[in-house]
């Protein structure tokens, strides 16, 4: 049998404060994701619009090779391994086998330890490898990811809750107008300080959410919607890698969060919430399965992630193209910016600079924070500035240049600057931003408690609520955004249908006029962008 060759882009990284936890049952059958390469390249101006494909046109023009299949197909079963599925159209094979089969075949040794999660909530159990994988030499060059052999919990959800006291009012931010007070909002006033666009509720528009963790209840939804006046929308939870809606959790704040401000905002939109497991495999397994369901959706909303840094080369490469092919699809996907500032790291906000992912990816729209404040009565803006409660232990939004993904074309007139603290340029994030303090966050149900939540989470479901609504008045699918927002951007000049955020820092970056580090092109004046992407 022919040996294995490297696969390129499979490194992981170790995690120093990982430590053994009992023996690996080398025998338990286990499934992983095996990306195939596409049979011919993507064109870029098919990725930046406006034609759209659907998920079949797509399969047969640019999935997977049947012949690449059959090939995989044949040649992992001599290594005693089942492809169980085959979904051409976003590449993906299921590979089912026994730990010891897939640790053979690909090259590594896996074991079992204890690690802390992400979101600081204790240590998970998991399987775990460092290093490089190969695969099998009749696949290089066709194999471009196996996902799902160390399963560590991959993202962490981007939600802060105000850590003070239940709807308590604080003075707004040092760079906010004088005499102005903080006070929690609901969904439907930040639509209204935004100006979502009237006459519009997301009819006839469906909405995905990525959810890796946590759950709803319908009890939480009915009360939260029936205190807006709201008939609770349509919800159907999808189960994806074994994952399903399962509340009870700490998680149960993001998915609530990311459900009642999308459905407040956009209620007649019908929205389909994907669960998975937490790590690489089961991201990119949901966003995959979201972008290519039939009707596809307008929106993808994302509010989970994780520092460029923490995920293999692959893993991003893999969800990257699945954002890219949502691009294809019509389906724009809005992705949280991140909660911890500049760093991007919960630990030590004031560290080295780091952007989130998927939030970097230039496929995504990344959503950054403000704090807003203003008259709920008339709906009028006095001042939104950054987020930055860093000093109150209570986050700040994300943002920063990406030391992965390059400057994108359509944001080369941006005044996007370079690595803070380098001459390094690359992907500036977030493209637009939204209210996220938690200080002036949004008043949800979670686990039958009333209670204000923020953090960037909030902005992805309330652009994707944002964005049903103009997709219900213009009749277009926008799938990627940015082409269209960026045109004719200037350094240092507000962008039409956007308010310009122009006080406050992230940490290592501060706002200014035109697009910056912190909050992108700025928060939303819906209607201004309607009139924007009608013409």
């Amino acid at each position: 049998m022919p040996g294995l060759v490297p696969l390129s882009g499979s490194e992981r990284s170790e995690l120093p404060a990982a430590r053994p936890a009992g023996e690996l049952d080398l025998s338990t059958a286990i499934t992983v994701t095996i990306i195939v390469r596409r049979r011919a390249e993507v064109p870029e101006e098919l990725i930046t619009g406006p034609e759209t494909l659907t998920s079949a046109e797509f399969a047969e023009r640019y999935g997977s090779d049947p012949a690449d299949v059959a090939l995989a197909t044949e040649v992992l079963a001599r290594h005693g391994l089942t492809v169980t599925e085959s979904r051409p159209e976003s590449r993906r094979l299921e590979v089912n086998g026994t730990i010891a089969e897939l640790s053979a075949a690909f090259g590594t040794t896996l074991t079992q330890v204890a690690s802390p999660h992400p979101d600081g909530s204790g240590d998970v159990v998991h399987r775990y490898r460092s290093g490089g994988l190969s695969v099998p030499a009749e696949l290089a060059g066709i194999v471009t990811a196996v996902l799902g052999l160390d399963n560590r919990p991959q993202a962490r959800p981007q939600f802060r809750r105000f850590t003070a006291h239940p709807m308590a009012q604080r003075a707004t931010a040092p760079d906010a107008a004088p005499g102005l007070t903080a006070v929690p909002l609901t969904a439907l006033q930040v639509a209204s300080f935004y100006k979502f666009p009237a006459g519009t509720d997301g009819s006839g528009q469906a909405i995905a959410i990525i959810e890796l963790g946590g759950g709803y209840s319908r009890s939480d939804l009915d009360s939260y919607f029936s205190g807006l006046g709201l008939a609770t929308p349509s919800v159907t939870a999808v189960g994806v890698d074994g994952g399903s809606n399962s509340p009870g959790q700490p998680a149960d704040g993001e998915v609530e969060l990311d459900i009642e401000v999308a459905g407040a905002v956009a209620p007649s939109a019908a929205q389909f919430v994907y669960f998975a497991p937490n790590t690489d495999q089961g991201f990119v397994d949901a966003i995959s399965e979201a972008v290519h369901a039939t009707p596809a959706p307008i929106v993808v909303s994302i509010s989970w992630g994780g520092a460029e840094n923490t995920w293999a080369a692959q893993s991003r490469t893999a969800m990257d193209n699945a954002i890219a092919d949502a691009a294809v699809l019509g389906v724009t996907v809005t992705v949280a910016a991140g909660d911890n500032g500049s760093s991007d790291d919960p630990n030590n906000p004031s560290g080295p600079v780091q952007c989130d992912f998927p939030a970097s990816s230039p496929h995504a729209l990344a959503c950054g924070g403000t704090q807003l404040a203003g008259d709920a009565s008339t709906g009028t803006i006095a001042s939104e500035v950054v987020w930055n409660e860093i000093a109150n232990k209570e986050g700040a939004g994300g943002g920063g240049v990406s030391a992965v993904f390059g400057l994108p074309s359509w944001q080369a007139s941006a005044g996007v600057g370079d690595i803070a603290g380098t001459s390094t340029p690359g992907r500036g994030v977030p493209d637009v931003a939204g209210n996220a303090d938690p200080v002036t966050g949004y008043e949800v149900v979670v686990d039958g408690q009333r209670q204000p939540i923020g953090g960037t989470s909030a902005v992805a479901p309330l652009w994707a609520g944002l964005i049903a609504r103009l997709a219900q008045a213009t009749g277009k699918r926008f799938g990627l955004l940015q082409p269209l927002i960026y045109a004719g951007v200037t350094p240092g000049a507000a962008a039409p249908g956007f308010n310009d955020i122009v006080q406050g820092n992230n940490g290592a970056y501060s706002a200014g006029p035109g697009w910056d580090a912190c909050t992108g092109l700025g928060s939303p004046d819906g209607q201004a962008l309607l009139t924007r992407l009608s013409s």
